[in-house]
């Protein structure tokens, strides 16, 4: 079983129809994630599923309610035919200094962007976040003084291991801990992320 990160933040997976993947992983887990809310201008939405601690599991795909945007939706959403696990994100308290110690190391995350997403009773969030990465390299994500999500409550399973796959093992291992992250890697043909799930009738696997 692999050792789950502390600074995991969120895993992100992606569908290209939002219910569809939300009852998917009801299915699978026995728990009903919850709304998260819309991504303004991006044209997404989210619901959301605890993991335990501070960490959760996005589920995202495209918002109908929202004009269609005039850049290609995140986590190429766009491209997708079906739910897929497709980054991660790593927690930290002062982006901007792991943003140039990653640098220092060979890494580049690149600049932290402003972010924002409304709730389903109104209220706007906003953080910040690391635009590359995508796959196995994760991005980096600052909550600032906006409560994390966690901490108004999730319902939720528990993540039993996380560990991801990756044709160059080694240079996935210098990135991540140039930015400061630990993950169980192993070599493959094809870049992939896999967590294991401990829903009501037991694991359940993500990929």
């Amino acid at each position: 079983m692999s050792v789950i990160d502390e600074s995991l933040d969120h895993l992100v997976y992606a569908a290209p129809d939002l219910d569809e993947a939300v009852r998917h992983v009801e299915r699978l887990t026995g728990v009903r994630p919850v709304e998260g809310g819309r991504h303004p201008g991006l044209g997404t939405r989210n619901r959301l599923l605890g993991l335990g601690g501070r960490r959760y599991l996005e589920i995202i795909g495209p918002d109908p309610d929202q004009p269609v945007p005039d850049r290609p939706r995140w986590f190429g959403i766009d491209d997708l035919i079906e739910p897929r696990l497709v980054t991660w994100a790593v927690r930290t308290r002062d982006i901007e200094d792991r943003v140039e110690r990653s640098r220092a190391r060979g890494h580049d995350p690149g600049d932290a962007e402003p972010m924002s997403r409304r709730t389903a009773d109104g209220e706007l969030l906003r953080w910040r976040l690391t635009a590359t990465g995508g796959g196995p390299v994760p991005f980096l994500i600052d909550w600032g003084s906006t409560p994390h999500p966690c901490d108004r409550g999730l319902p939720g399973v528990v993540l039993a291991s996380f560990t991801a796959a990756d044709p160059d093992p080694d240079t996935l291992c210098a990135r991540l801990e140039a930015l400061g992250a630990d993950l169980d890697v192993r070599a493959a043909r094809h870049p992939s992320l896999t967590a294991v799930l401990m829903g009501s009738s037991g694991p359940v696997t993500l990929g």
